[in-house]
């Protein structure tokens, strides 16, 4: 998991300064420039990595799938875990009054 922290850590420092560099372009624009065509970062893209962009979108769908799993299981155990606990600390009472 640490890697796909890094990975995703890696690509929004790139995605942050993509961004950055963009800004300081459109700001050392002069106002008689003119205006730059709508640059839409959710748009679908219509280039040549069309396939690749699928295959990406494909595989992040997945590991999302598998997030949502692993985070429900977790859920699960950490349930059974307070259902335990609660059971213990009946249990415990109970005995102290016996």
């Amino acid at each position: 998991m640490a890697d796909a922290t890094t990975a995703a850590r890696a690509r929004i420092d790139r995605a942050l300064a993509e961004l950055e560099r963009k800004i300081l372009a459109l700001k050392a624009r002069p106002a008689s420039a003119p205006p730059i065509a709508d640059d839409d970062l959710f748009a679908p893209r219509s280039d040549a990595n069309g396939a690749a962009d699928a295959a990406r979108l494909a595989e992040l769908e997945a590991a999302g799938r598998e997030a949502s799993e692993a985070l429900g299981r977790a859920a699960e155990a950490v349930r059974e875990v307070l259902v335990q606990g609660e059971r213990q600390a009946r249990d415990e009472i109970e005995g102290e009054a016996d």
